[in-house]
């Protein structure tokens, strides 16, 4: 690779600023050219920061800069028109999760992607943390799961605030929002569930006008034998992000920057923890994909694997709705 690739960053949000800005300055592949967002002001105070040309208008963005990839991270609602824009001008993206807001959405993108050649990485940098692939080799030494065990949560003042307060324009709440990380290790570690049952709650601020939900609690089953649960709130504190599977030799408890593996009766046979001063899982990302781009690596985390994930929140969702449990199999379109 002799060049460094030419990125644009089109959202100027916090998972811009701490992740995606400062993993581009620290690739080895790819360079920022230029970024872009709605607020002018944003736009002027990054472009002056990295020394790179501002755009308010995805169109002029593209058609000035010209670049190799984009990574997108937009409110909900609008990273289908953004991604629509870019597979139109030949520009590959690397999508801020949710991949899309419903099975439709995420099958059409899909489709589009294939039809127009466009790579399309969704950025669920826990698959780059050496923590979480290391989980992969301990999960093979505790036998046949039985019982899964997820919890993800923290304490925003305001859940109502905003875009991601309504579920017209977020897609859902905290479930499809910080619950999307939990979904994709839960995918990528033991498969899609064949049964879910969802209940989810706005009753954080119940003088607040919203109905994205603040608190959400997944019932989980395989065929298998192995069954469990997912709690994810952002109006519960502390702060906590923990998966823990549990087979017949033991347990495998995965945390933020660290791993561990534990016998039956929970003493710890071994552990593995990560202690990080910059953004490296974004870096690894950005340079997977520059690869993925020269045609040096697969893509993990296409569109084809996360039309899954719009299927395991669609059947959260109408799971809560009809109080029956809902196969996601049946939301894969």
């Amino acid at each position: 690779m002799s060049e460094r690739k030419k990125a644009v960053v089109i959202g100027l949000g916090h998972q811009a600023l701490e992740d995606h800005l400062p993993g581009l300055a620290d690739s080895q592949f790819a360079r920022l050219a230029a970024v872009c967002d709605t607020d002018p002001d944003k736009v002027a105070a990054q472009a002056q920061l990295y020394q790179v040309p501002g755009f308010t208008d995805i169109r002029f963005l593209l058609e000035g800069v010209r670049p190799d990839f984009a990574i997108v991270a937009v409110p909900h609602h609008a990273g289908r028109g953004v991604i629509e824009t870019c597979a139109a001008a030949g520009v590959h993206v690397m999508k801020e999760k949710p991949f899309a807001t419903g099975p439709a959405e995420a099958a059409e993108l899909a489709a589009l992607c294939s039809k127009t050649g466009v790579e399309l990485m969704v950025t669920v940098q826990r698959r780059f943390h050496p923590v979480y692939t290391a989980a992969v080799q301990l999960l093979e030494q505790i036998g046949q799961p039985y019982l899964v065990e997820g919890r993800y949560t923290f304490h925003c003042p305001d859940p109502a605030a905003g875009w991601r307060g309504q579920a017209s324009l977020a897609g859902g709440g905290a479930l499809m929002d910080m619950g999307y990380h939990l979904i994709d290790l839960l995918i990528w570690y033991l498969g899609l569930p064949d049964r879910i049952l969802a209940d989810t709650s706005t009753a954080a601020l119940p003088d607040a006008d919203y109905d994205a939900e603040d608190t959400a609690l997944v019932h989980l089953a395989y065929d298998s034998g192995l069954y469990g649960s997912l709690l994810i709130s952002r109006s519960t504190g502390p702060k906590t992000e923990m998966l823990t599977v549990t087979g017949p030799r033991g347990a495998v408890v995965i945390e933020r920057g660290r791993v561990r593996r534990l016998t039956p009766d929970g003493q710890l046979i071994e552990s593995l923890t990560r202690e990080l001063t910059r953004p490296s899982a974004a870096t690894a990302q950005i340079d997977c994909f520059c690869r993925i781009l020269d045609g040096e690596r697969t893509n993990p985390s296409g569109p084809s694997a996360h039309v899954a994930h719009a299927a395991f929140l669609a059947a959260a969702y109408t799971s809560q709705n009809t109080r029956t449990p809902a196969d996601p199999k049946e939301y894969l379109l």
